[in-house]
């Protein structure tokens, strides 16, 4: 079974079309911008199967020390037992 990729260029340009849609404007400052976008992927991780978790962190074994992440997708795959 050939493994599948997401095409991460159809995603910012549905992105970069429906930016209007998360209604901000001048008058927001830039925390509501983050707090928009982020919750604009999170549903989105949400949509395409994903489990979504905002202000995640994984441990990096090469530098012995967590990775915080604003927002991450996880998908359990049978296959990759350790992730």
């Amino acid at each position: 079974m050939k493994k599948q990729y997401l095409d991460l260029m159809q995603f910012f340009e549905g992105y970069v079309r429906n930016y209007r849609r998360m209604n901000l404007s001048v008058a927001h400052n830039h925390l509501m911008f983050t707090k928009r976008e982020i919750d604009y992927f999170a549903n989105f991780g949400e949509m395409l199967g994903f489990d979504a978790f905002i202000e995640d962190s994984k441990f990096d074994k090469a530098l012995g020390r967590s990775r915080p992440m604003d927002l991450s997708w996880w998908k359990w795959d049978e296959r990759d037992k350790e992730n």
